[in-house]
């Protein structure tokens, strides 16, 4: 998020890599220190002797950006510049989420030298994103992906080279609005359903005596609070939410579950009394609650997978409310911070916590995870290729429970801005929902925003086809068909049906495939297809090529050699010349193969009589046959028979209208080896 005084928005908005440092909070009686996760990345400098740069410097270790930028720029004004007080004045607008003001900083630290640590490249790129400089961000990201190939943010940024239009693709989906009066001139996010309620978490001030300043944005803490929802989305009058769950400190980012009798919620590590890490930080964790007999929200508690000495913050759950999803940036965490999840047994208890993988999780942020009806995972990210700041991007969780996620989709604009965009949830029935964001036009620091989703991001693709004999073109079925990624890493096998038919359910649009088919007989033939990109069915009809032949007894050597029919004149059954050239093939497999032996079996179409067409059919069955022994084959080694219309290979009995093409079909010839 942007200018926020919620440490879990800290965590994992402004958080980059997080490091053990404390937050000053003022209040009437006190001075508090609560811990802020973030990155602190500052190229080293010499010794500043100057009083005030060093007033500012303590001021910027402990993350008090709001004192720290004032007094950095009144020194710069009075003409104490150099390149290393730009780049901390950079950061500090960075951290505090304020890109366009960042990006004069940046931009001059770069024009004084265009060699710069890698992380600097992305930072930059993303100020420039924010201040629309698509153009040059590109130069920049090109840079950092130089500087830093094997970083996880430049392998996605390498394998996605034409990101922007996949985001274009994605984008005009959305009717967007701000949610009107739930904001207010301070920071407003993270919205949660509670019945007919929408809950989030505001550092609006709420008039108490002793008032709570975070030194990191000059605002209060959050506390929760609530709006009723109407039809339409619109919320009403705000009231405070929970008075046994806010506190002195932050709470925010709740998830109910559907009875409405128990919450998960992110609060700094205070239970009665504050906790500590190893270093006398305050951090984060996750927090349930049940309703009590009164109404009451009572039985606070930690959950188990907290820990002193790592932050745990914004809870999702899952549709059948079985799993817990999750941000933190446990050991074993692949960025700044992570999303995971751990299941949720029947008593109550966890189990095992795992990260969701690199598919989800990059070097930089990911957070605000939110789990639809549909098993759709939302969450954000400025890891993920972006159009600036934090992202919203959505992926399908696999319906085996695995972690094997397929693809990660940017939702587009008008959702996705080039500013910080979080928090989203939604209605999986009316499809309607929140996010939140700090993009230009807001109330505050970070607005809460309605939208109506018109059009879903999910193109839906089947890949189909039938699978054929590329000479004869009769259908194969039984091959086997395999589906292959652009990796060539297998995804999916199928087999063709009676008709020769296959498909391939789920495949993902505008996606390359390979299709590899095989089947007894056959050489097998490898595709590469692109699946269309709306929604609808892409066709893939392969055609095999046979195997030289290989016979066995039984085989009919007219599909080995492509022999459809023998041709004969209309009553007659004298071979014609066009006919001895396919009996030539015949001839010649014989003399190679002196102990084989064959039954030549003539059939006609259901036109004409039973009678006559058996009678037919026999006459040039045997009409081959002596041929073949006027060409110097044993008789011994042939017999014949007519079997008419008895054996059609199609509907066109007598009575049925039928093509010529179809009754063609079946007037053929068949050479069965009857012995080897």
């Amino acid at each position: 998020m942007k200018s926020t005084n919620n440490i879990s928005v800290s965590l994992i908005r402004l958080g980059r890599k997080f490091k053990n440092n404390n937050i000053k909070v003022l209040s009437k009686s006190k001075i508090v220190y609560i811990a802020l996760l973030v990155f602190t990345w500052v190229n080293s400098y010499s010794q500043v002797t100057n009083r005030r740069e060093v007033k500012a410097d303590t001021d910027y270790k402990k993350y008090a950006y709001v004192d720290a930028i004032k007094t950095y720029e009144r020194i710069y004004n009075k003409g104490y510049r150099s390149p290393d007080l730009s780049l901390k004045i950079g950061n500090a607008y960075y951290f505090n989420a304020e890109l366009e003001k960042a990006n004069k900083w940046y931009s001059e630290v770069y024009d004084s030298n265009t060699e710069q640590e890698p992380e600097f490249y992305y930072r930059f790129a993303q100020t420039l994103k924010a201040v629309k400089d698509i153009e040059k961000a590109t130069v920049i990201l090109a840079k950092f992906i130089e500087k830093n190939a094997t970083d996880s943010r430049a392998q996605l940024l390498i394998k996605n080279k034409d990101y922007l239009t996949e985001i274009k693709n994605n984008s005009g989906r959305y009717k967007i609005e701000n949610a009107g009066n739930v904001n207010s001139t301070y920071s407003d996010y993270g919205t949660a359903y509670m019945g007919t309620k929408v809950v989030f978490a505001s550092a609006r001030d709420t008039g108490n005596f002793s008032k709570k300043i975070h030194t990191w944005t000059g605002q209060n803490f959050t506390n929760l609070f609530d709006a009723p929802m109407a039809e339409d989305g619109s919320l009403g009058a705000v009231g405070k939410f929970g008075k046994n769950l806010n506190t002195k400190f932050h709470e925010d980012t709740p998830v109910f579950t559907k009875d409405g009798k128990t919450v998960y919620f992110t609060r700094n590590n205070f239970l009665g009394k504050k906790g500590y890490n190893e270093n006398k930080v305050t951090l984060l964790k996750i927090y349930k609650a049940t309703v009590d007999a009164k109404g009451d929200w009572a039985n606070i508690m930690p959950l188990p997978f907290n820990d002193d000495n790592f932050q745990t913050a914004h809870p999702a759950l899952s549709p059948d409310e079985k799993t817990l999803y999750f941000a933190s940036d446990r050991p074993g965490t692949l960025g700044a911070s992570d999303l995971y999840r751990a299941k949720i047994n029947q008593d109550g208890s966890f189990g095992d916590v795992e990260n969701l993988g690199n598919a989800i999780n990059t070097s930089a942020r990911e957070t605000f995870p939110f789990i639809s009806e549909d098993n759709e995972l939302y969450f954000s990210s400025d890891g993920q290729p972006g159009i600036g700041g934090l992202d919203i991007f959505i992926t399908k969780l696999p319906k085996d429970g695995s972690l094997n996620f397929s693809k990660v989709l940017n939702i587009g604009e008008e959702a996705n801005s080039s500013r910080d965009d979080f928090a989203f949830i939604i209605n999986f029935k009316t499809k309607k929902g929140f996010f939140s964001s700090n993009r230009d036009g807001g109330k505050g620091s970070d607005d809460i925003y309605k939208f109506q989703e018109n059009k879903p991001i999910w193109c839906e693709q089947i890949l189909s086809g039938v699978i054929t004999d590329e000479d004869t073109k009769l259908i194969l079925p039984n091959t086997t068909l395999l589906l292959f990624d652009s990796n060539f890493n297998k995804i999916n096998q199928t087999v063709s049906d009676s008709q020769g038919k296959y498909e391939f359910k789920e495949v993902v649009c505008g996606t390359k495939y390979y299709v590899r088919a095989s089947h007894d007989g056959y050489q097998t033939k490898e595709v590469a297809v692109v699946i269309g990109k709306e929604t609808g069915k892409t066709v893939l009809d392969i055609e095999l090529k046979p195997d030289a032949c290989k016979i066995k007894i039984g085989d009919n050597l007219a599909n080995c050699f492509k022999i459809k029919i023998i041709y004969f004149d209309l009553d007659k059954w004298n071979i014609r010349p066009d006919a001895a050239i396919d009996l030539a093939k015949l001839l010649d497999v014989l003399e190679q193969n002196p102990t084989m032996k064959i039954n030549i079996r003539s059939h006609t179409d259901s036109r004409a009589s039973i009678n006559y067409n058996k009678k037919l059919s026999a006459n040039r069955a045997k009409a081959t046959k002596d041929w073949l022994i006027k060409n110097g084959i044993n008789a011994d080694r042939l017999t014949s028979e007519g079997l008419g219309e008895s054996e059609l290979t199609n509907k066109c009995s007598d009575g049925v209208d039928c093509s010529e093409e179809e009754h063609q079909l079946n007037r053929r010839s068949e050479f069965i080896v009857t012995e080897l």
